[in-house]
């Protein structure tokens, strides 16, 4: 009997003991490194280097550990990358995401495994509404807000007759949804092309042309909506007709469409001009270490690492207080660069929206500089979906 209980016993010590001895704080960071894209995933990191250096690679006097892994911009590797991150790497939160094919695809495998799962980018409308979960978040948007916004834009501006175009994946789907949402005019046309396969928009482009709306809405992250830009140009379109976007236009983007893309409108809950200390200071120290300006995608990857800093310091370091963690994150208790912001029910964002425009600097450099608030503290229209309560 005595040896039975100094088995339990000595079992028991090395149950707990991986508890007692973590000394780190371990973040899985799931994003697209290679293929056309991977300009998107390498700005995040970016970021996430940054606000590391920012915090002295610290949380609560513990090591922070950062293991990135690549998804080939294919759902079927963000999953396999994302069991690697939580069942062989053991880390404490899995971050990332661009796009929302990829998330939906591995959500399920942190979130069974008591894992926290952190959106940086993707807003896919099941995971703000029945889908919701409580050891989700978002530092991001869900992905119908930022054309709703832009729907409102279109009814100020007396735009009657619209033109619409969007890859038909999860996203894609999603942006026309806003659009149409807020949207009260007439659509004149929609397209919804293949993704990621199409980059050549002539036909649906000579479709435009022929439709003569008043205005073209358009969804095209990363390489499509460079491709789109240039085709759009070289269709003479952009004298015809007015062009509004979501996600097409960004820092990443404006160095190579430089003119093409100056003067355009899109809607955005951040811009680099954002005036509190916290965007000042990661604006101006990305452009310091990496030599151009912060995309959005950028800005909440960096507010992801602060959002899991501020969770980790509210529980002083103790990983196994799930809770309380929880709660912290529920809080967004943090320098966010966007300005303060609150978590609604559903662990999305509620925040301002912003129609911008693409500028020079003072150097010359394109960037997008803030026209107008939108919507002022503005929840989703899937929280009401999630029946998740506090």
């Amino acid at each position: 009997m005595k040896l039975k209980l100094i088995g339990m016993a000595s079992a028991l010590a090395l149950l707990a003991s991986p508890a007692i001895a973590q000394d780190s704080v371990k973040i899985g960071f799931v994003t697209t490194l290679t293929t056309g894209a991977g300009v998107i995933g390498k700005d995040m990191r970016n970021a996430v280097e940054l606000a590391l250096d920012h915090i002295g690679h610290e949380m609560a006097g513990k090591k922070v550990e950062v293991i990135y892994e690549d998804d080939g911009f294919k759902p079927e590797i963000g999953k396999q990358k994302t069991e690697k991150l939580v069942k062989k790497d053991k880390v404490d939160f899995v971050a990332g995401y661009i796009w929302s094919h990829v998330l939906l695809a591995s959500r399920n495998v942190p979130l069974k495994n008591k894992t926290f799962l952190i959106s940086s980018n993707a807003g896919p409308s099941p995971l703000a509404g029945k889908l919701c979960h409580k050891d989700f978040f978002s530092t991001s948007w869900q992905n119908d807000q930022t054309p709703m916004a832009m729907g409102e834009v279109l009814n100020q501006r007396g735009i009657k007759n619209l033109y619409i175009m969007a890859p038909n994946y999860a996203a894609g789907k999603n942006m026309v949804a806003g659009v149409k949402r807020t949207f009260k005019g007439n659509i004149t046309g929609q397209d919804m092309t293949k993704f990621p396969a199409q980059l050549d928009f002539s036909a649906e482009l000579a479709k435009v042309r022929a439709a003569k709306p008043d205005a073209l809405f358009v969804f095209y992250p990363g390489k499509h909506g460079a491709q789109f830009m240039k085709q759009y140009s070289q269709a003479g379109l952009k004298d015809q007709v007015p062009l509004y976007t979501v996600f097409t236009v960004d820092s990443i983007s404006l160095p190579r469409l430089k003119d093409l893309a100056e003067g355009s409108l899109m809607t955005q809950f951040w811009a680099p001009d954002l005036d509190n200390a916290a965007n000042k200071k990661f604006v101006a120290d990305f452009k310091a270490k990496n030599g151009t300006y912060p995309s959005f995608y950028a800005a909440q990857s960096y507010d992801t690492i602060m959002l899991i800093k501020s969770a980790v310091e509210a529980v002083s370091g103790d990983l196994g207080n799930r809770a309380g963690i929880r709660a912290a994150m529920r809080q967004a208790n943090f320098d966010s660069i966007r300005g303060k912001y609150s978590y609604g029910n559903n662990h999305f964002p509620i925040q301002n929206f912003y129609l911008r425009q693409v500028v020079k600097d003072s150097e010359g450099k394109f960037t997008t500089k803030i026209v107008s608030t939108v919507y002022e503290n503005h929840q989703d229209t899937y929280a009401k979906d999630c029946k998740m309560s506090w």
